[in-house]
């Protein structure tokens, strides 16, 4: 039996040299957060500009974190006159209140918001952007989503990151968590603290939301290809630990991405900082 504190001890102790050469492929090391953004964007861009080419939809499942790849990608399809006309979106997760009802656009921390600034208002005059084909979890559709995404024949790529404790999108550490479907989840104290610290509300955790609509890991494992970008994104070194356990760490619904070695065609990528050992290995 493994037991994961032991487990994690032995992982931070591996050198950045070790974890590259014992990922393989599926690790992608980015010299720093602007490279590892960049190469977000510069990912969806081929992607959709390939299918483009071939005259076949793109498909894709989009995280609210990490957020720094949306500018980027804005002005890459502004340069290139990259038309969306067929591109579908489906965001992982949305925070919602204590009734069900998703945070509106008018609150600070909706993903919606968020997305709409970086990413989808400054390209709203034109590239055939279609607002039907762009979906957010919500009380509305969130029993639909699974049907939608098979009506369209799968999601080509999911792309995003990996909470502090291996929640992808919102699936939160739970039993069978690899079998769930789209729902609405109440967030753990582990995630609320992290979001809390990172979105400016002054430690305020009593009115963060507590609850979020999300894809399912079901949706996340059955997309052609997965992409998860790992990286601190402040001073502190929260997502080290993660990164290790995500690549390498027992399978296991404690930490569900490791889920993801499931999957035929998986990568991580990170940044330099992120690949580093903790000062203190505890």
């Amino acid at each position: 039996m493994i037991i994961r504190s032991d487990e994690i001890r032995t992982l931070l102790n591996l050198t950045p040299e070790k974890v590259i050469e014992k990922a393989g492929d599926h690790l992608l090391l980015c010299k720093d957060l602007e490279e590892l953004h960049h190469h977000f964007a510069k990912s969806i861009f081929d992607e959709i500009q390939k299918n483009n080419i071939q005259k076949k939809p793109t498909r894709l499942i989009l995280p609210v974190g990490p957020t720094g790849q949306y500018p980027i990608l804005t002005t890459m399809i502004e340069e290139d006159q990259l038309s969306l006309e067929h591109c579908w979106f489906f965001f992982m997760d949305e925070y919602c209140d204590e009734d069900g009802f998703a945070l509106p656009t008018t609150h600070p921390l909706s993903f919606k918001r968020i997305a709409k600034m970086l990413f989808l208002i400054p390209l709203k005059d034109g590239y055939g952007l279609n607002y039907e084909q762009i979906i957010f979890p919500d009380e509305l559709n969130i029993h639909k989503l699974s049907k939608m995404i098979r009506e369209i024949n799968g999601i080509d790529t999911c792309y995003g990151g990996i909470g502090i404790h291996g929640h992808v999108a919102f699936n939160e550490p739970s039993a069978r968590v690899f079998d769930s479907d789209s729902r609405k989840v109440r967030l753990n104290k582990y995630t609320i603290t992290m979001n809390a610290i990172r979105s400016q509300v002054g430690g305020n955790l009593v009115n963060f939301p507590k609850f979020a609509f999300t894809l399912g890991m079901k949706q996340i494992l059955r997309a052609k290809r997965i992409r998860l970008y790992c990286r601190n994104g402040s001073p502190y070194d929260w997502a080290n630990t993660i990164l290790r356990i995500a690549l390498f760490g027992n399978q296991g619904d404690d930490y569900p991405v490791t889920y993801i070695r499931k999957h035929p065609d998986y990568k991580i990528i990170t940044d330099k900082d992120t690949l580093e050992s903790p000062k203190n290995v505890i």
